[in-house]
């Protein structure tokens, strides 16, 4: 009987990966994998072979009950069975299901942590989520809601916290922005929405809630979006430098 090991991919970048993550990717049997994983970290399994899972929100996925199922049969097969996930395997990552599963199974299982979205984000940004006067408290929520499953109250928790990241929002921005000034949140709250996090295709773009779904357009891969106090002196810098680049030059006088 093997081992299954549920491991943090971290935010994409290849050397974000924890060196445990690494080791266990080298001495893998099988990987299984979701589609938001960098190919280069899936490359590191170099002996196992790979199973892609998919795994993409607002895209076709491998059913979870089969996800639970491979797992299991892989385990009775091969000593060092990895499931790989985007992030952390323990934050909107379904983890749970699959700890569950293996454990009615009888199946060991050990979780690897990775670098979350958010904290990658915040990286990128150069802004920390928390703020001495400022924040004392984060929150990390996703609107989106399963098949039969009951909406929480995301938005709720995002008026209640000081700093909140919204995790699979990007898609519906404007919907977004909307509840929450209907809310009561303010309309001028700084907001960030983060692309692709710590690879060469990294997108920031700063600036007000209400204009959230302007700030989301076109942004694709993994994104998040993050709200808050923190934000406002980087999302003024940054409008200075917009406005700055948007100025016209100034021509040289020319001499006689």
């Amino acid at each position: 009987m093997g081992k299954v090991y549920l491991i943090g991919a971290g935010p994409g970048a290849r050397d974000l990966l924890t060196l445990r993550a690494a080791n266990l990717l080298s001495r893998a049997d099988i990987v299984f994998y979701d589609a938001l994983v960098n190919p280069e970290i899936v490359a590191l399994a170099e002996r196992a072979e790979k199973v892609s899972v998919g795994k993409r929100c607002g895209r076709h996925s491998t059913a979870q009950a089969f996800i639970n199922k491979r797992l299991i049969d892989a385990a009775r097969k091969h000593r060092v069975v990895v499931r790989l996930k985007g992030g952390d395997p323990m934050l909107f990552g379904r983890a749970q299901e699959e700890i569950d599963a293996l454990a009615a199974a009888g199946i060991a299982v050990q979780v690897v942590p990775g670098i979350t979205a958010a904290l990658a984000s915040s990286a990128a940004l150069g802004v920390s989520l928390t703020r001495r006067g400022v924040s004392r408290s984060v929150v990390f929520v996703t609107p989106r809601v399963g098949p039969g499953e009951q909406p929480s109250d995301w938005i709720g928790s995002i008026l209640r916290a000081d700093t909140a990241v919204v995790y699979m929002g990007v898609g519906e921005a404007r919907a977004i922005a909307e509840a929450l000034i209907a809310r009561g949140l303010a309309p001028d709250t700084p907001v960030a929405v983060v692309g692709d996090a710590s690879l060469p295709a990294e997108a920031l773009r700063l600036g007000r809630l209400r204009d959230l779904a302007a700030l989301a357009e076109g942004v694709s891969g993994p994104a998040t979006i993050v709200i808050g106090e923190v934000l406002r002196e980087r999302a003024a810098h940054a409008a200075r430098q917009a406005a700055a680049a948007e100025a016209p030059s100034r021509a040289l006088p020319q001499r006689g």
